[in-house]
Order: structure tokens, then sequence, then C-alpha cells
């Protein structure tokens, strides 16, 4: 078992204050995009299906919905459509603006132009068709285990991530636009089912590596650990989970950062890391660098710039990566509305744009990506019943 040094130590009681006083600072316009669905689509209707669409996850306790929208050359959203999952929103214990606590709950299956989205209050995954900003529902799936919250995809192999009662994955393979649940893929994470605060002790994230020979979840404050399991070439788990320890960490979300690495959001120290995965399942850490923000939980990436966002701060942090990730290099913050959670990156060549999810108001907030890595915003959007909602694709 390998051990990280860190620059910084916080609690999981220190992070769970910082997320409930998170402050209300916006420095990024309210107005919504102006253009008609119509309009905006006249202008791009040119564009292959599957493009210039974001999708984002209400989580809502009484009926999850994912509402489509548009997005402009100019990185602007529109409102396209509204879809009921036919599951419901879930909500952890003492979460305020981030009700699952997790990356990934919203997942865009590219090679099979699917959409994945957990329903953590019926324990059920949601399948849609996605063709260019409307959806169709094929599926309603178990979720082989309690209050799913995370779903990741690789091939035709896709794994969720069930957060309560201990923690467990379960895999499926995709046939003819559904998933095929395989009984033999559930692992339980033997997690410590009655620490609290709860949504600071569930697990944060399910992932693969770039090469999908292994699956990464994160356990937050509930271990402080790098769960790792090997995929065969039938796409099983092995049998029990290569785990590092990164004392005090709290490992939330990460994104693959080349071959075998990752970029990983630390939420105890509020920092981003670069973490390189060995054949074996341990994990050594190469890149550090403290956001001085709170509640560091969200990563997302494009081409080598990085961003974490900062529930507790409401701001988006920026770093450029080199040396293969072993440098990280601070670009500044950007505010958004309260609550900044999930977040997504849509990168075409009509520009670079970032869309943040905050879930104070359920409000997503629009960014142009500029080339030195600076953050402009354009404008935001209410996502209808979306406040404390998590989950955002975007192309």
């Amino acid at each position: 078992m390998q051990r990280f040094t860190r620059l910084a130590v916080a609690t999981a009681t220190a992070l769970a204050a910082v997320a409930v006083s998170a402050p209300t600072v916006s420095a990024v316009s309210t107005t919504p995009a102006t253009s008609s669905a119509a309009a905006v689509r006249a202008m791009d209707d040119a564009h292959p299906h599957g493009h210039h669409a974001v999708f984002v996850q209400t989580d809502n306790l009484s009926g999850n919905q994912v509402i489509a929208y548009h997005r402009s050359d100019n990185g602007q959203l529109t409102q396209a459509g509204s879809y009921d999952t036919g599951g419901l929103g879930g909500m952890l214990a003492d979460s305020v603006v981030d009700h699952l606590a997790s990356q990934g709950s919203l997942t865009y299956d590219e090679r099979h132009a699917l959409l994945y989205a957990v329903n953590a209050g019926s324990n059920t995954v949601t399948v849609f068709a996605v063709d260019g900003d409307h959806l169709e529902r094929r599926q309603v799936i178990s979720s082989g285990g309690q209050f799913p919250v995370s779903v990741a995809v690789h091939g035709d192999v896709v794994y969720v991530l069930n957060a309560l009662d201990g923690g467990s994955i379960q895999g499926y393979r995709v046939h003819e636009g559904h998933l095929d649940l395989k009984a033999g893929w559930n692992r339980c994470l033997g997690l410590d089912p009655t620490a609290v605060p709860q949504f600071t002790n569930t697990p944060g994230q399910v992932g693969f590596t770039a090469n999908g020979t292994q699956l990464v979840v994160t356990t937050k404050a509930n271990g402080n650990n790098l769960d790792v399991f090997a995929i065969d070439r039938d796409g099983a788990p092995s049998a029990d989970p290569v785990v590092t320890n990164l004392p005090g960490a709290v490992p939330f979300g990460f994104v693959p950062a080349g071959h075998g690495g990752l970029f990983l959001a630390q939420a105890g120290p509020n920092a981003l890391s670069t973490v390189q995965l060995h054949p074996d399942g341990t994990a050594t850490q190469q890149g550090f660098a403290a956001t001085g923000q709170s509640a560091t939980c969200w990563v997302v990436k494009v081409g080598d710039l990085v961003y974490v966002s900062n529930a507790g701060s409401s701001t988006l942090s920026g770093f450029r990566a080199s040396d293969h990730g072993a440098t990280l290099t601070p670009l500044g913050t950007a505010a958004t509305h309260p609550g900044t959670v999930d977040t997504a990156v849509s990168d075409t060549k009509a520009g670079r744009y970032l869309y943040a999810q905050t879930g104070g108001q359920g409000i997503v907030d629009e960014f142009t990506v500029n080339d030195d890595g600076s953050l402009t915003g354009i404008g935001s959007v209410l996502v209808p019943d979306a406040v404390g909602g998590e989950g955002i694709v975007a192309f």
C-alpha cells in the first residue's frame, strides 16, 4: 500500500462546514441566451447528430428529469426539451448544493449515442438514445445496489457506482441500445455505512483509465482511498480492488490524464493532483497544486487545461498541465453562482466552452475558454427544478 505526501490536510467535518456556508458570490451574467431554439438550430442544422447539445440532470426528488439545451456556435444555451427519466432523484443526508455528492451521474456513451442517467431515489439507471439535442428513453434498469451516483463507460462495458449500504459497483454490457446487467460483475466496496456526515462519506466517482484496463473508485472521507479494479478482456472486474490510501485527502472527482493517469480533485486539502496508476493497481502522485478555495471536488479537462469546482467558494480554479501532469500551473479563478458542482466542456472548431452546474439555485453558468486558459462568462440558464442537482454533459 502506498501513501501520498500532501501539503495540507482537512477533516470531513470541515468540508461539510464550508459546503453549508457557501457564499453567494457571482460575477457571471445571469442573462440567458435570447435566441429561440428554432433559430439557433437553423444556424447549425448542417452539423451531424450528437453535436451542439448540453444535457443537465435535475435530480428532482419528485421525478428526475434531463433538460436538453441546444448550444449555439457562440456557446450560449437555449432549452430544447425536458425528458422524464422514469425514476426519482435522491438526496444524501446533510448535503446542501450537491445532493448526490458525486461526479459522473450523467454520462454520454459516444460510441453507441446513448446517455445514462442515475435515479438515486429509485435505485435505477435510465438509458436514453441521443439524436442531436433530442432524447428517446429506451430503458430503466436496476443499478444493482442502493443510491446510484456515477456511471462510467468504455467500449461496450458500463459500470454504475452505488453509494449506500457500504457502496458497490455493478457492471453491464451494451447490446442493441440497452444495458444487459451482468450479475457476476457486482462488487461490494465494504465502506462503513454508518459514517457521517453522509455526503462526505459516500464514494465519489467510478471511472475507467484511458485504456479501459482499470476501473477506479474514489471513497472520499470513508477511507480516503483509491480503489482500483483490474478489468479483463470480457469486461469483468477483479475479485477485489487494489487500494491506495490518501490520508485526509478526501479524493472526489477525476478525469483521465493520458495512459494510466488521472487528474484528481482532493477535497481535504482543496487541491488538484496528478496520479499515475501502475499496472499492478497501485498509485503514486506526480503533481499537486492547492486551489486556496473551499470544497474542491469536481474536475474537468480540455486539452492541457484542467478546471476544478470549488463548491464552498462558488468558484472555478484553472490549471495548465505540463510535463505529463507533473507540473500544474495555476491560472486563477472565475466566480460562479452559489454552489459550484459538476462541469462539462465542449471543444469544437467554433471554440471551447465550459458549463458549470451550480446547486445553490439550479443554474448553469456558461464560459468561453480562452487560449490562455482564462474563463469569460457569456451567460447562464436556470434549469427547472434543479436546486441541488448534479450531472451535466456537453458536446
